[in-house]
């Protein structure tokens, strides 16, 4: 297990997370670039090693109620795996995907191994897109939805 400053140490290389002390020795760090309302990414940190991370859009992890998950016993490589994901599960658009959206209606859909397919409705179709690239087309959104969780996705 690691102690509290190697997990500090870790979590304090995301130079897009700040750190917010809190009651009794914990530290929060927080991802103000948030799209969510929730910014919150490390939870309660605490000097003897536990603390959370949010998770709630990222498969493969037992959460909480809160979409968090306890971090006490994670590797180095753990630790930094899921806090790269959960950045990236509550960031904005990358420039192509903006480009891809326009004023569409829109929706991600995340796999486990955190691939991202995007969800658009256009022109009466449903559209998916991996990347830059059409992945399907579809006549209604109950198609489109179906296919995505049968490839192993859901909804974010």
């Amino acid at each position: 297990m690691l102690t509290f400053e190697e997990k500090l140490a870790i979590i304090e290389s995301f130079p897009e997370l700040e750190r917010k002390n809190v009651s009794l020795g914990r530290v929060n760090f927080h991802f103000e670039n948030s799209i969510y309302d929730k910014k919150n990414v490390v939870y309660h940190l605490h000097q003897n090693g536990n603390g959370f991370v949010y998770a709630e859009f990222l498969s493969g992890y037992d959460l909480d109620s809160k979409g968090m998950v306890n971090i006490r016993d994670f590797s180095a490589e753990e630790l930094r795996t899921i806090l790269k994901q959960s950045i990236d599960s509550l960031s904005p658009n990358t420039t192509l995907e903006s480009a891809i959206i326009e004023d569409h209606e829109e929706e991600r859909w995340v796999n486990s191994d955190n691939h991202t397919l995007i969800l658009i409705n256009e022109d009466e179709m449903w559209n998916v897109y991996a990347g830059l690239n059409l992945d399907g087309t579809f006549m209604s959104y109950s198609e489109a939805k179906q296919y995505l969780e049968e490839e192993g996705f859901r909804k974010r």
